[in-house]
């Protein structure tokens, strides 16, 4: 099938002459008279790259612009204009435009900027329907060509990045375009489960292996068969687990606890970190072996503040999908408000903006978003698990406090990320944390309240 372009202005003589040349240039055509009209036409029929004129009736060029690209998977925009300047055109940019075309053009500029849009071997996530990525970084682009090449093999996959960078997202993706798609996504933090629960949450166990197996229990590995497994924060794994994730790799057999002959398994695994491991190597913490096993396609994901680029395609993205559930009023975003966002260093990369995204638009009650309503200074100073000793000799209710607002730390407050890695309802945590207000307790909202909260918790147990 050809690709398609979208062709948005309100002049019919411009509309025809720029479809005439995208024609001939072999792709497929499609007109529209203004922004209104251009978002039905898109909703009809999804086109990778739109063509739209800045001033329009009705909706312009640089509403269009915003509001396409807050959706998920965006197509590229080039804005058109007979009254170009260089304000515009930065504001055009900023506003996430893939090029700015000057009437009148030629034939050739139109060529050129097909070629670069369509021509080019890196995909975008328009491309296909299953990428889940918001991103227009070069880098990340690449990254996502890497996966995709790589996505029907059953390599394993090492991700690395700072914690909040989309670690786990990337590894869905790969899933998502891998033959092993209507298998199972199987995903385990290894860092939120205790050692002595881990290995019979991984491989599974017996009747009778030990007090309390009244029953065999399939584990992680034999779950995700003919699927994928992806080991969430595997420099957390202790060195004996290391060793028998080892030889499940290399046999491609797990021996259940208590079982009397190896189970086949098919998966591919995909393991990430935040840490580097050839220094946990060095350090004598992480085995060389396996990490050889583990980092057949290695990815390193770059922090927000290396991709500043997608931070507007990503708040009105996150803005977007806030608004439709939550009911607010806000529409949009003001470009001061996206200038205060490019300037922070977001310490918690893109799972940041999107908490802060989302805090800002419960507590709006305007259109449009401003400065003053990002409340970036809350989110700050999360404390590290190092910086959280453990709950020594405590009761089973403050341990269980503990490993609730450590996991919290670690997610950035999130509670339904936080109710999926401790394998409970988000009704629970809820339940846990009006609880613990009832007690006097702090909630851990931000990150300092956080530290008092589990400080709190060690003073009492």
């Amino acid at each position: 099938m050809k690709p398609r372009v979208l062709v948005v202005d309100d002049e019919p003589l411009v509309r025809t002459a720029l479809s005439e040349t995208i024609r001939r240039k072999g792709f497929e055509s499609v007109m529209a008279c203004d922004g209104e009209d251009a978002l039905l036409q898109f909703k009809r029929t999804p086109a990778p790259l739109i063509f739209a004129d800045i001033r329009m009736p009705r909706m312009d060029g640089l509403e269009l612009l915003k509001q396409i690209t807050a959706i998920e998977s965006p197509p590229r925009v080039v804005l058109i204009t007979a009254y170009g300047s260089v304000e515009t055109a930065v504001q055009a940019m900023k506003e996430g435009a893939f090029d700015f075309l000057m009437k009148p053009f030629s034939a050739q500029r139109v060529e050129e900027i097909l070629e670069r849009a369509l021509g080019a071997e890196t995909p975008h996530p328009a491309d296909g329907p299953a990428s889940t990525i918001v991103s227009r970084d070069p880098k990340i682009l690449s990254l996502l060509t890497t996966l995709k090449r790589v996505a029907d093999d059953s390599a394993s996959i090492l991700l690395r990045g700072e914690s909040g960078t989309g670690k786990e997202l990337f590894a869905r993706q790969a899933h998502l375009w891998s033959k092993r798609s209507q298998g199972p996504f199987v995903a385990v933090n290894c860092a939120a489960i205790p050692e002595s629960l881990l290995e019979s949450e991984l491989f599974g166990y017996e009747r009778g292996a030990f007090t309390g197996a009244i029953t065999r229990r399939v584990g992680k590995f034999e779950a995700a068969d003919r699927g994928t497994l992806l080991l969430d924060e595997i420099s957390e794994m202790s060195a004996t687990l290391q060793a028998k994730l080892l030889r499940a790799l290399q046999e491609r057999t797990i021996d259940r606890i208590g079982g009397s002959r190896p189970v086949e398994i098919d998966i591919r695994v995909v393991a990430t970190t935040n840490r580097d491991l050839k220094e946990e190597i060095r350090q004598g913490r992480f085995r060389q072996d396996l990490y050889y096993r583990l980092a057949v396609v290695p990815v390193v994901l770059p922090p927000l503040r290396e991709r500043k680029g997608d931070i507007p395609l990503l708040a009105r993205h996150f803005l977007m999908h806030y608004r439709n559930l939550s009911g607010s009023p806000v529409r949009e975003i003001s470009s001061a408000a996206i200038k205060r966002l490019e300037e922070w260093s977001w310490p918690g990369n893109v799972r940041e903006l999107e908490s802060c995204i989302h805090r800002s638009i419960l507590l709006c009650n305007r259109t449009r978003l401003e400065p003053s309503d990002l409340l970036l200074e809350h989110v700050i100073d999360l404390p590290t698990t190092d910086q959280i000793p453990n709950v020594a000799d405590g009761s089973f209710r403050a341990m269980e406090k503990q490993l609730i607002l450590e996991t919290l730390a670690k997610v950035g407050g999130n509670r339904m990320r936080t109710a999926e890695i401790l394998g409970v309802s988000v009704r629970t945590i809820r339940n846990k944390l009006r609880d613990y207000r009832e007690e006097g307790k702090i909630l851990p909202i931000a990150g300092r309240d956080l530290a008092a909260s589990t400080a709190s918790v060690r003073e009492s147990s």
